[in-house]
């Protein structure tokens, strides 16, 4: 395989190539590279011994000013420049290239040539390894019930003819990566593709980056850094269990979050923001948590485990802490009462039927009607008076460092007795009168519990988890307004202040 890409003069349509990149494939600008390796011990630059990984090479960026830190650092210990190089490539920089065109943009940047074994790349390796330290083998998923065993991408979007990228990406594809270098590293770093295309409805997809930090731990560096969506501090698809074990893991020393991922991508919205964090082998502490929004840094020193989901916003924790230190209703939490997705079983993209039961479809088609006979009412909520809430009540928003709104009149429903609704909804509450509806209702459009709401918050969709900081009082039987909470919690001006610029008014 590596040789026949090399010696049988193959050429891809570079074209062709740049229309197969994933568009999570996201290209890492060298001045986030820079700061992503700022956070590492300096003295790694200084040791010829050092070996660095980036199991996700895109454009090589990462492998490029890693080897510029070390053709500095080395400068004692391996004087002649040439030999320098020379030990660097050889023995301490390696990668893995996501797809092809990746494998050559990452040789061109790294040794100044995409065929490593020419004589215009900058150390010129030999014939026998014509991709140079920087490798890329297309490899096949592994199908079982239309999803790969490994990566869950979808056999219908992912089994493809040879001129198409396949982006069964060999890092979280069960190979041994220890045994192709033939060496453990110290350092993996990198910017892993953030999700494939699970074959659902629209553009449903499925993280796969949390595949890259876990198999890079199961190789034991000393060091392990990558940027990532910040999705996984509230779990969800496919990520709940790394949440825990990433909250529960005190390896991990520092996290900069950045609520506005324009801020580190410029031109590229990533719906909740990006983070990127350093885990060290041999230390466990506190983590050191920065939280990045209009390029102002805020830091705090906490373990991330304090709550089942991690709040990024530090200037928030202790005013979740004193709300939730009332222990309203004996501590129950909305999270309690609020309905899963799908609450009478009917999907997304169920159709509207001529007559049966009364459903709310989405905001064009309105109330409708939905077959009796494909309508789940096991929670009981069919006869009770209900307000049902969007599942995606801030789509289009992804930069989350400014007002959030989340609910208005405009977008949620008070369904009556004997009417139902589609998955677009979930049902916030069931009541046997409209009146506790009603009140109801104006509790959860305060900004102090909406507030609670955005801490658990970091995608446009809302489940019931994302209720999980918000108290359920209880008694729906008044109207509430954010003057009676702040009374009721004590909450100060200097909080109000905060809640305030964080959550938009009522339109």
């Amino acid at each position: 395989m590596e040789n026949s890409l090399f010696h049988n003069v193959y050429n891809p349509d570079v074209l062709s190539c740049i229309a197969n990149l994933s568009n999570d494939e996201v290209f890492t600008p060298p001045e986030l590279a820079n700061k992503i390796i700022d956070m590492l011990p300096q003295d790694l630059f200084e040791n010829p011994n050092t070996t660095f990984l980036d199991p996700c090479c895109k454009s090589g960026v990462f492998l490029r000013e890693i080897a510029k830190r070390l053709i500095k650092g080395l400068e004692r210990q391996i004087p002649d420049l040439e030999k320098r190089i020379e030990h660097i490539f050889s023995k301490q920089v390696f990668g893995i290239a996501i797809t092809e065109l990746t494998s050559l943009l990452s040789r061109r940047s790294v040794y100044c040539s995409k065929f490593p074994s020419s004589e215009f790349s900058a150390y010129q390796f030999p014939e026998d390894k014509p991709q140079g330290n920087i490798i890329y083998q297309r490899i096949k998923h592994t199908w079982k019930d239309g999803k790969c065993v490994y990566c869950g991408a979808s056999q219908s979007e992912y089994e493809r003819g040879d001129e198409l990228e396949t982006h069964a990406y060999q890092f979280i594809h069960n190979i041994d990566i220890t045994k192709i270098f033939n060496m453990k590293f110290d350092v993996i770093i990198g910017n892993p593709p953030y999700q494939l295309s699970d074959g659902g409805s629209g553009t449903s997809a499925k993280p796969i980056y949390h595949l890259f930090v876990e198999q890079a731990k199961k190789l034991n560096p000393r060091y392990l850094t990558m940027i990532i969506p910040s999705r996984w501090f509230v779990g969800g698809k496919g990520l709940d269990d790394f949440r825990a074990r990433m909250l529960s893991d005190r390896h991990i020393v520092q996290i900069v979050d950045h609520e506005n991922s324009n801020e580190i991508f410029p031109g590229v919205d990533i719906a909740g923001g990006v983070c990127y964090f350093l885990w060290d082998r041999d230390r466990e502490d506190k983590c050191k948590f920065i939280s990045v929004a209009d390029n102002i840094a805020t830091e705090s020193k906490r373990y991330l485990n304090q709550y089942s989901i991690l709040i990024r916003q530090s200037k928030a924790i202790p005013i979740v802490e004193k709300i939730l230190s009332y222990n309203e209703n004996g501590g129950k939490r909305l999270s309690d009462i609020v309905s899963s997705r799908k609450p009478f079983g009917l999907p997304t993209n169920y159709q509207p039927r001529e007559n049966g039961i009364a459903c709310w479809f989405i905001q064009r088609i309105g109330l409708k009607y939905a077959n009796p006979n494909d309508v789940n009412d096991d929670k009981g909520f069919l006869n009770k008076w209900k307000l049902l809430l969007p599942k995606a009540p801030i789509a289009g928003q992804t930069d989350f460092s400014k007002p959030v709104g989340f609910y208005y009149d405009g977008n949620t429903r008070i369904a009556a007795p004997k009417e139902c609704c589609t998955e677009s909804f979930i049902v916030a509450c069931a009541f046997d009168t409209k009146e506790e509806v009603l009140s109801f209702k104006s509790y959860l459009f305060t900004k102090i519990v909406r507030f609670l709401l955005l801490q658990a918050v970091v995608s446009q969709d809302v489940t019931k988890q994302n209720f999980i900081f918000i108290p359920d009082i209880g008694n729906y039987n008044i109207i509430y307004n954010d003057e009676m909470l702040r009374n009721r919690w004590n909450i100060t001006d200097e909080e109000w202040l905060y809640i305030d610029s964080r959550i938009k008014n009522i339109e």
